[in-house]
């Protein structure tokens, strides 16, 4: 765990203890409305499946949530980054974990911190309440320990138990090695290999490396005492198992690097020098994956040799050796197959899976995320990334395959095409498409002019906004000394360029706007003296800024309604082609995948040629986030032209068939026949829909739209983002009055995201 900064401490404690407290919760899955429900969940319907399992045990995993099912535990000696700080302090540890294998994998997890240092002891209670699981993951349990802990449970459970630390840090480092080596063009047979590190981490790497390819021989490892020798009298047995010959010269850490192939670093940060590393074989691989500091800077490292591979364990280099990369797809490939273990075979498999998948053509989803134009293999992409949505359906299903073929699995699979469908299903899209738009983003933040300076809402969003990386430079209006007030009263660690354009000390950019926009305008009816009026409003002189490039976006309406929001912007910013309209669309984040709503916010009753431009820009938009769009005409009829609004709909459509016969677009649908497939394709089996999952819906009118959008917002069980601004000239966003700091905060991503493409 890397270090939390300290302007980030009461942000952190707060995001912790907001109701609920925690990070995670139970969520029932079946109906719970009425008696008869209660009385199937419970007495005297839940009898059944016991007297089933009592019969098959296997059918435990058909009558409850075990296969799906993962613990957690620990008893908190060796958090890293914190230590030995107990049961009780690991729990937010714990509960993130939790929440990694969750919305990864879609498994579920209990979280289980254990108050208990004796080995034995702990074991035993863990094999006291293993019925409850599909798997175990250790975590955080001190060396040498969790050594003995993790090989009596795995040789006395009949479920899979793996120690992350350890195993997962050697499976995806082993996936990186085999890379690196490829790339070089060197034997691994013949690598020469210096490991500083000695703990449990440390030994697994050494023992996968081991099974990669590397000699034994080959292996110089180091703890904090020095080089492992047979001489020393002070090494435990998984020590001695890669201690070295008594013959063998004893080395210093900088007398063993010399010449060396590889270094793997499992230690403290900063140990690797500038002169060790210039010694190393010619194309050095140098895995420093201390946290929060590396054995060596990457930035050094590189600087100090151009033919270093480098891999660290931080987010902000490349070749982050990152273990979600590896274990909620391990366990779930594991639990799918109900395997009794996770062996040797399994875990080379995921490496290899993931080394594979790192050598292929990267997805273009990938590329926008990490705002890059083509990620390939080579020096600096050795590791798949975190975000990379084929890592679930390749890890788990060779892990499952590997399970099958070493005889461990209890359930084998059959059909493959329909577990990777299955796969996919289970990924909570919701969130994980937040944390790809929010990495997108942060690669090349933008300068935002936020109109409502004035709001607490606004600075603490734009608090977030900085400490993520997602802007830079940011501009509020308004009075400065309530803006000032403000953030002293909420302790708000920012920095930001504060403008009053009521102020008579701008009276010279205020001239400037004001002969800019009058000049525009004045065929318009507008006059000078007007134009020096309107430039006093915030939102007039947030726009101009943008239009004059002293910024890359504005963002308003937070204090007043979205119309009024929205005028002075057109009337500086305008819109693309001046024959268009603009409109608004938002998203919806739903486990489903995104849903794209248009237009929300602006034209109260399209025309036909109208809805056919609403739905192309929505379909550009939706474009850029590497999605197909595949776009629902709303009506409250289903292909029925009998009424007014049906038959717009109907000629919208016909005109979008005829023009751009690629798009698949169908209508006029009802919604629920839009979101339902099975509903579709039984009733209307010649839709261009069938068997594509609508995700833009294009409403009728204003009133229908916005409604829809507003009852969804309300009930506050889905994300939104949104209204995004369509057809403007330049990057422009109005959000909903009084918007939640999650809504400005997802706002202001997309508008960082449509800064970008604009400029590209």
């Amino acid at each position: 765990m890397k270090k939390i900064k300290k302007d980030l401490r009461e942000e952190s404690l707060i995001y912790h203890s907001k109701f609920p407290a925690g990070k995670i919760k139970i969520t029932p899955t079946k109906k719970y409305n009425s008696q008869r429900d209660l009385s199937l969940a419970y007495s005297p319907g839940v009898a059944e499946p016991c007297k089933e399992i009592v019969k098959y045990p296997k059918n435990v995993y058909k009558y409850t949530s075990k296969g799906n099912l993962v613990a957690v535990i620990t008893n908190g000696s060796a958090v890293l980054g914190l230590g030995n700080i107990g049961a009780l302090a690991s729990k937010p540890v714990m509960e993130g974990k939790a929440l990694l294998f969750k919305i990864f994998s879609g498994i579920d997890v209990f979280d289980i911190e254990i108050n208990e240092s004796n080995p034995k002891k702990f074991i035993e209670i863990i094999k006291s309440i293993s019925p409850t699981f599909g798997g175990i993951n250790l975590e955080d349990i001190k060396s040498p320990e969790a050594f003995e802990i993790e090989r009596v449970l795995k040789k006395e459970l009949d479920i899979p138990v793996m120690h992350d630390d350890q195993d997962g840090t050697a499976i995806i480092s082993g996936a990186a090695l085999l890379n690196a080596i490829f790339y070089v063009k060197k034997n691994i047979d013949k690598i020469k290999m210096v490991i500083n590190g000695a703990g449990s981490a440390a030994i697994s790497c050494a023992r996968i490396y081991k099974k990669l390819g590397i000699k034994s021989n080959n292996i110089l490892m180091f703890d904090s005492k020095g080089l492992l020798h047979h001489s020393r009298n002070d090494l435990n047995k998984e020590k001695k198992e890669f201690s070295i010959n008594e013959s063998y010269p004893i080395f210093t850490l900088k007398e063993a690097i010399k010449n060396s192939d590889v270094f793997i670093g499992l230690s403290i940060g900063g140990i690797l020098t500038t002169d060790m590393l210039k010694s190393m074989a010619i194309n050095p691989i140098v895995f420093a994956m201390a946290n929060p500091d590396p054995e060596i800077d990457y930035n050094l490292a590189i600087k100090t040799r151009s033919d270093v591979i480098i891999a660290t364990g931080r987010s902000d280099y490349p070749n982050q050796v990152n273990n979600v990369i590896g274990f909620p797809y391990i366990f779930r490939g594991a639990l799918d197959v109900q395997a009794n273990i996770i062996n040797d075979k399994m875990k080379l498999a995921a490496v290899h899976a993931i080394a594979s998948l790192a050598k292929e053509p990267v997805p273009e989803q990938v590329n926008i995320v990490y705002n890059k134009k083509n990620i390939s293999f080579g020096k600096e992409y050795i590791i798949p990334k975190p975000f990379d949505n084929r890592l679930i359906i390749r890890v788990s299903p060779a892990v499952a395959k590997a399970a099958m073929d070493s005889g461990v699995a209890r359930n084998p699979i059959s059909n493959w095409k329909i577990y990777k469908e299955i796969l996919l299903d289970r990924m909570g899209y919701e969130s994980k498409i937040l944390r790809m738009i929010q990495n997108r983003a942060r690669t090349n933040p933008k300068r935002i002019v936020f109109c409502n300076g004035e709001e607490y809402n606004v600075l603490k969003s734009i608090h977030i906004l900085n400490e993520e990386g997602i802007i830079h430079s940011p501009t509020v209006l308004g009075n400065k000394n309530k803006i000032n007030n403000l953030i002293k009263e909420n302790k708000l660690d920012i920095k930001l360029r504060i403008i009053d354009p009521e102020k008579d000390k701008n009276n010279i950019i205020i001239d400037k706007y004001a002969k800019i926009l009058w000049k525009r305008r004045c065929r318009k009816g507008l006059t000078l003296y007007e134009s020096k009026i309107r430039m006093r409003n915030n939102d007039h002189f947030g726009s101009m800024m943008v239009d004059q490039n002293e910024a890359d976006v504005v963002i308003t309406g937070y204090s007043r309604s979205f119309s009024l929001s929205l005028r002075p912007i057109l009337e500086v910013i305008g819109k693309k082609k001046s024959d268009f309209k603009v409109a608004g669309m938002i998203i919806l984040l739903t486990k489903k995948g995104p849903l794209f709503l248009a237009d929300t916010a602006v034209i109260p009753d399209p025309t036909s040629e109208e809805l056919a431009r609403i739905a192309l820009m929505a379909s550009h938009v939706v474009k850029e986030f590497n999605i197909e769009p595949h776009i629902a005409m709303l009506s409250f009829q289903n292909f029925s032209s009998r009424s007014k609004t049906s038959n717009k709909v109907s000629r919208t459509v016909a005109f979008l068939h005829k023009k751009y016969p690629k798009l698949i677009v169908d209508g006029e649908l009802q919604p629920d026949f839009a979101l339902n497939e099975f509903l579709l394709s039984s009733k209307f089996p010649f839709s261009k829909l069938v068997k594509k999952k609508a995700n833009i819906f294009i409403f009728p009118n204003l009133e229908s739209s916005n409604l829809t959008y507003k009852f969804i917002r309300g009930l506050g069980e889905v994300k939104t983002i949104g209204p995004i601004m369509l057809g403007m000239n330049k990057p422009a966003h109005v959000m909903q009055m009084q918007s939640s700091i999650e809504e400005i905060v997802n706002l202001s991503t997309i508008a960082v995201i449509d800064a970008q493409i604009r400029t590209n």
